[in-house]
């Protein structure tokens, strides 16, 4: 098993041969069938290892000892040493989920943890900057403003490329801002995920209807449209930014990091965070540019159903909480500016 940190895969290898066999294959299940991405199939399998170790500290050595006394008995004593209750909500969508699963596969007798309730998540109100800030940040490279503490350019990219040459030259730096402006340009026109931005190839661009092709969570494709800003930059991009920082590594990546390869979402958040510091903003992350464009969307009279196409959200429910930051601001500025307020 290659999913997890040390620590849990260490907890994986001293589990009894059944159950770290339906680890595997419950991993394999989300990687192959549900298409889910490696983060997400790690989140579970670190969920599940957990579950099975607490098991077997309870004396249930064999899968079909497994029943909803144990669910909840791991779910008590990770609220007793302090976990959030985002956290405990997300261990007990994992241990149902897999109980679903195992009830499938025959593997249990029954869905053990159908009935396993858990703590409702508290939903905290997204930071969002203000469509004035929200510019400030995105014409950061444009105007010159340059980070004090540039993002480290030695991370590796997606493939591990060598250190392209061209990079270090005149051409390569110029490159760089071109890069930066591209990429805070598509996060905030389309409010795409950073995994999404740096998962895009050029051939999903589609210059003559403005749009870009995403492929997002469970391999779900959408379409997303993008402005006139977000076209010059990908103008200048593939006309002189691309080419200088072009390498063996690069595939059909639209944007690429100081190695040649795909541009790494690590690197993406740190020229974002970069950027936003560097002009005086709020701290800042990719995650922060994709609330500030559903709620300006929204502030300007979009269709919720709309707003959560571009997004590519599952559910609406997960739009909604935008709606909620809008009502919240109004009620800020109705309290600042209101006689009676």
């Amino acid at each position: 098993m290659s999913h997890g940190d040390r620590s849990t895969r260490a907890m994986h290898q001293a589990l009894p041969p059944a159950l770290r066999e339906a680890v595997d294959d419950f991993a394999e299940h989300l990687s192959r069938v549900r298409n889910r991405s490696t983060h997400t199939v790690r989140a579970y399998v670190t969920d599940l290892v957990s579950l099975f170790d607490h098991a077997v500290r309870m004396g249930c050595v064999d899968l079909a000892e497994l029943d909803l006394s144990v669910l909840r008995s791991w779910l008590a004593r990770q609220r007793t040493t302090g976990a959030a209750r985002t956290s405990l909500a997300r261990r007990a969508a994992s241990a149902r989920a897999f109980s679903a699963w195992a009830h499938r596969a025959g593997l249990l007798s029954a869905d053990v943890g159908a009935a396993l309730a858990s703590p409702r998540a508290h939903r905290e109100l997204p930071s969002v900057l203000r469509a004035d800030q929200a510019a400030a940040l995105v014409d950061g490279p444009t105007r010159r403003i340059t980070p004090t503490d540039p993002p480290p350019t030695d991370l590796p990219d997606t493939h591990g490329a060598p250190t392209n040459p061209a990079r270090t030259g005149p051409a390569g730096e110029a490159a760089v801002p071109l890069r930066d402006r591209v990429l805070l340009e598509l996060l905030y026109a389309t409010g795409v995920r950073v995994s999404e931005a740096c998962g895009l190839d050029v051939g999903d661009v589609d210059h003559g209807r403005r749009v870009i092709r995403v492929f997002g969570k469970g391999g779900r494709e959408r379409s997303v449209p993008y402005g006139v800003p977000a076209q010059r930059a990908l103008d200048d991009w593939l006309r002189q930014g691309r080419p200088a920082m072009v390498g063996a590594h690069s595939g059909d990546a639209l944007l690429l990091g100081a190695r040649g390869g795909r541009l790494n979402p690590t690197t993406a958040r740190q020229i974002v965070g970069a950027y936003a510091e560097a002009a005086g903003l709020p701290r800042t992350s990719p995650h922060g540019l994709r609330h500030s464009a559903a709620t300006h969307l929204l502030e300007g009279g979009a269709d919720l159903r709309a707003v959560q196409e571009l997004l590519g959200h599952s559910s609406l429910a997960s739009t909604q909480i935008y709606t909620h930051v809008s009502v919240e601001r109004l009620r800020a500025a109705y309290r600042q500016a209101h006689p009676r307020a």
